[in-house]
């Protein structure tokens, strides 16, 4: 115990060497982010990964059953502000129109924005840290005497995520009495290249028709109803802005980005959050849901085309057999057993939230199932916030947060016959549709192909982009 408690405090050094807040405190790796949830928990995909409560087991190993494989496929830590966002230019044009500001507004007069821009923050880095910590516990059978192949996204964040999760790893390794040995690190890792003169999986540029601003149109109409009386407060507040729909979202964005950002530093709320209530943090992740899901999830006819690269080489790996994809995978690396193993028992790969989303859509994770060889689409008011039990589990927190993970599981199991698979998001087991799931959330493996490309025919445009899916 003392041992473990010495390699695993090196994590908690490394991290907050630069912090004066011991992150570990509110992000851990079972849990994940903790602190104020009935806050935090509400940033749509700016929220910090945290664990989600599952209607089923979602234990491993599950009683009587043997892991023989994991996967998990995770989006980046915790980031710095991209360098599109304008808070800079929003707050100058607040302080140079406003002419009275409200009372607990009075801080913005003299704000000085300094956020960097793009890579992890702190808070990130310790969060894939822990990611990877809690990968090699949960998966302890396998991982005693296996190490993971790691591959990652080319841009500088994702690459990072990716690398401080083997670091994780690892840690978590070396405190592992029972591990085998010998243990070598760093692992093997690999960068795809990134931008839209590549094939990749991670960050899939290459579809042509593909189009975000589909949701645009949703976009502007969720956020005209659901931010109608926050703006009218802000305005009230701060005389002279006139403050657009947009401008108020952006006002609040800066609530979680400021947030994670700094509180390595604060151990506190930034206090662009003391100008929200609960209530509007729920309009807000449902606002993220709506534009994730109409952007880059099932309610985007070419959604699913971000994943389905990424779930035939899933299925290559699972049935440990070669790849058959004709979309976004990278040939000259998925020919390659170097660069793609097929024996692997430990996989992790590391994405951006798009992509994740895309990959949900490809899998139907979040169908209703209506019977057992049919399924529906899963509704998303763009109106009135729903609840997340009525929407699948489907919000931007709860599936798309920063550093949020899929775990794909295979498994052997007393009193079944043939390979067992399950899917997890953020610890929450999902029921994949259409394979006759039990009540653990279990699919046999030799139906997942069938049901993926049965997906795809529902989608209505496999001719166009996912003939390669059904190939044999």
């Amino acid at each position: 115990m003392a041992l473990t408690s010495f390699f695993l405090g090196l994590a908690w050094f490394a991290i907050t060497v630069s912090s004066q807040v011991n992150l570990y405190k509110y992000d851990t790796p079972d849990l994940g982010f903790q602190y104020q949830p009935e806050v935090t928990h509400y940033w749509g995909q700016f929220s910090p990964y945290f664990s989600v409560p599952s209607e089923y087991n979602a234990s491993s190993p599950l009683p009587g059953c043997k892991v023989t494989f994991a996967q998990t496929l995770s989006r980046h830590g915790a980031r710095f502000p991209t360098r599109g966002k304008n808070y800079a230019a929003l707050l100058e044009r607040i302080q140079s129109s406003v002419t009275k500001y409200g009372r607990g507004y009075e801080f913005i007069r003299n704000y000085k924005y300094n956020l960097s821009v793009d890579q992890l923050n702190d808070l990130g880095r310790q969060q894939m840290v822990n990611a990877g910590i809690h990968f090699y516990r949960r998966y302890h059978s396998l991982a005693r005497s296996n190490q993971p192949f790691i591959r990652y996204d080319g841009q500088q964040r994702v690459v990072e995520s990716g690398q401080k999760w083997a670091h994780g790893f690892h840690l978590a390794y070396l405190a592992d009495e029972s591990r085998v040995e010998p243990d070598t690190f760093p692992y093997k890792m690999v960068e795809i290249p990134h931008g839209k003169a590549f094939n990749n999986t991670l960050s899939n540029k290459r579809c042509a028709n593909f189009d975000k601003s589909y949701a645009k149109a949703l976009r502007q109409a969720t956020g005209r109803k659901l931010m109608r009386g926050i703006r009218r407060r802000l305005n009230k507040n701060l005389r002279g802005a006139n403050l657009s729909t947009k401008e108020a979202h952006l006002l609040m964005e800066l609530c979680p980005m400021e947030t994670a950002a700094n509180f390595g530093k604060t151990g506190a709320l930034s206090p662009f959050c003391s100008l929200f209530r609960r209530k509007d943090w729920k309009a807000f992740d449902h606002y993220s849901t709506v534009v994730k899901w109409f952007a880059s999830g099932d309610g985007n006819p070419l959604g699913p085309t971000l994943g389905v690269g990424w779930v035939n080489e899933l299925i290559a790996r699972l049935l440990q057999r070669p790849v058959e994809d004709h979309t976004s995978t990278n040939s000259t690396l998925a020919t390659n057993p170097a660069t793609f193993p097929l024996t692997s028992k430990l996989y992790a790969d590391f994405t951006h939230v798009n992509d994740l989303l895309g990959i949900y859509s490809a899998l139907g994770l979040f169908k209703t199932k209506t019977t057992l060889s049919n399924t529906k689409m899963t509704t998303i008011p763009i109106n009135r916030i729903a609840a997340v039990q009525k929407l699948t589990g489907y919000s931007a927190s709860r599936v798309a947060s920063l550093g949020a993970r899929m775990y794909v599981e295979k498994m052997t199991c007393e009193g079944e016959q043939g390979e067992l698979v399950r899917i997890l998001i953020n610890d929450r087991v999902m029921r994949l549709p259409n394979c006759g799931a039990d009540k653990e959330g279990r699919c046999k493996l030799a139906l997942l192909p069938e049901i993926v490309c049965m997906e795809r025919n529902e989608g209505g445009v496999e001719t166009l982009t996912f003939s390669a899916c059904c190939d044999s």
